[in-house]
């Protein structure tokens, strides 16, 4: 099999490992990959091709790598999930709240909850804010802080 094919199959599973890990590394050897490849075509040694897929790694390693890791990261907003999306939401007191426990509505769903320090107390339709969700209980407090 001609060292150019080989060269072209080792950077192709080097792309297809990068959509597996995303984290920019097999990306850059697959471009020095194929910066061997490159060699291969022009007939260059086979220590010529190694010493090239190396280089050029290597570069795109120091050099590309930050770069674009730099751009991703400061492009994509970083997103609440899960329970961090109720973070900071009101809701209605449906069985009064203390620091023992209670229930809120928050929409159509229903949750446990209770009070953030020990002397707070909520009684039924009062406004709490959800200050942080620990387990399946939500931390409330006083809406208006």
């Amino acid at each position: 099999m001609a060292a150019w094919l080989l060269w072209l199959i080792g950077a192709g599973l080097l792309a297809v490992g990068e959509v597996m890990t995303l984290d920019l590394m097999l990306l850059m050897l697959a471009g020095g990959a194929l910066g061997g490849m490159t060699v291969a075509l022009l007939g260059g040694a086979a220590i010529l091709q190694i010493v090239t897929f190396i280089v050029v790694s290597g570069v795109l390693l120091a050099l590309v790598r930050p770069i674009a890791t730099k751009h991703l990261t400061n492009r994509t907003p970083l997103q609440l999930d899960g329970v961090d999306t109720l973070i900071g939401k009101t809701a209605k007191v449906s069985t009064d709240v203390d620091s023992s426990g209670g229930r809120i509505r928050l929409g159509a769903d229903e949750w446990s909850a209770r009070s953030q320090h020990g002397g707070e107390f909520f009684a039924v339709g009062e406004t709490v804010r959800i200050l942080q969700v620990d387990g399946a209980t939500a931390v409330v407090g006083d809406a208006l802080e």
